[in-house]
């Protein structure tokens, strides 16, 4: 039986994979520490998910680590050895790094460290996949230029139209603390790939969203939003009029992009992975969506400044990775991306005591 050890493995990336590849008849192993409840509180608690994966797996088994620690982070991987590591586990939001940016660094990019070299002296051969974010970019991609719409803003160059590509450049740009000490981790994973030969890839994340998300204000977009719409609470928009784009990848096609990974992996390569142009959407577009599927207009006020280092428009273009993997590709629609995050919202909060559920 092969054996996958996944980090972050209650979170949104990490518990699907868990589900994917038990599903593959995988042993799998995940590590978790449920320090999103430490980072965004009650709100980002991830036990919840950890005890549904451990009801509803066959093959899974947690391990309550910190992947800070490095002694302990040597001796899991030492005694599990497993043939694949999927590494999701991360601070992940821009304005939190600004308040707490040593752990912010520490487990972005020291954990991510850790977590290499422990298979660089242990299991050389296996396959190692690290979830990067396209905040590796920067402001970047705000260069380019753009036109307004009635709802989004759109690249104005047709050579832009089907996104951001893997050779946008990663310095010289405003990423936000956190997309600093991704950019560590991001290129420390190819370094590995490139100096020592370790099969590996970063995959450069858009909004990676799924059913099992604990959406916050400062991190969970889709998630968030479609909870603060099924509630009746209310949404703060941080600038650039609502119009700003994101393309939504939903958490089951990263995880089939990680299989065909590893049944034919490389060494130090990087993706962008998103759900593309047909996946991409505004906070205006969203607030649509998300009403038509609740019967409630979204409750929100606008903001008249955005957020340090926000992308204005940003979609994933994902010819590299057809390219290199041509069975790979979007399954998810993004409106089963939003049925499938609202009626997990719907049913989760019904087991909640004072929260208002839309119907």
């Amino acid at each position: 039986m092969k054996k996958i050890l996944v980090t972050g493995s209650s979170g949104l990336i990490g518990s699907e994979v868990v589900t994917y590849f038990d599903d593959r008849g995988w042993d799998v192993h995940g590590i978790d520490n449920n320090m999103r409840a430490d980072f965004f509180g009650p709100g980002g608690d991830t036990r919840w998910n950890q005890q549904r994966l451990v009801e509803t797996s066959q093959h899974f088994t947690h391990h309550e680590l910190d992947i800070r620690d490095r002694a302990a982070v040597l001796k899991a991987i030492e005694e599990l050895k497993p043939d694949l590591l999927v590494h999701t586990a991360a601070q992940p939001s821009h304005d939190l790094a600004a308040s707490r940016p040593f752990d912010d660094f520490d487990v972005n990019a020291v954990g991510t460290l850790n977590l290499l070299e422990a298979v660089r002296l242990t299991i050389p051969d296996s396959v190692f996949i690290h979830m990067s974010t396209n905040k590796v970019y920067g402001d970047a991609p705000n260069e380019l230029p753009l036109n307004e719409l009635d709802t989004r803003w759109e690249y104005a160059d047709p050579a832009d139209f089907n996104g951001i590509r893997e050779d946008m450049r990663i310095d010289q740009s405003k990423h936000s603390l956190f997309g600093a000490s991704k950019v560590a981790a991001d290129v420390m994973v190819q370094e590995y790939g490139r100096y020592f030969g370790l099969k590996s890839c970063a995959l450069r994340g858009g909004c990676l969203t799924g059913p099992n998300h604990s959406g916050v204000e400062l991190h969970g977009f889709l998630s968030y939003l479609i909870k603060v719409n099924v509630t009746g609470g209310h949404y703060k928009i941080f600038g650039y009029k609502g119009k700003q784009v994101r393309d939504n990848i939903h958490s089951f096609d990263v995880a089939r992009f990680m299989e065909e990974f590893y049944n034919n992996p490389r060494y130090g390569e990087v993706y962008n992975l998103g759900g593309g142009r047909d996946n991409s959407v505004s906070i205006l577009e969203a607030f649509d969506k998300a009403a038509a599927l609740s019967g409630k207009p979204m409750d929100y006020e606008y903001l008249d400044k955005n957020r340090e280092g926000d992308h204005i428009c940003y979609i994933s273009d994902l010819s590299k990775m057809r390219a290199h993997y041509p069975n790979w590709d979007i399954t998810k629609t993004l409106d089963m991306v939003f049925e499938e995050i609202y009626q997990a919202w719907v049913e989760r909060l019904k087991e909640t005591s004072g929260e208002t559920v839309s119907k």
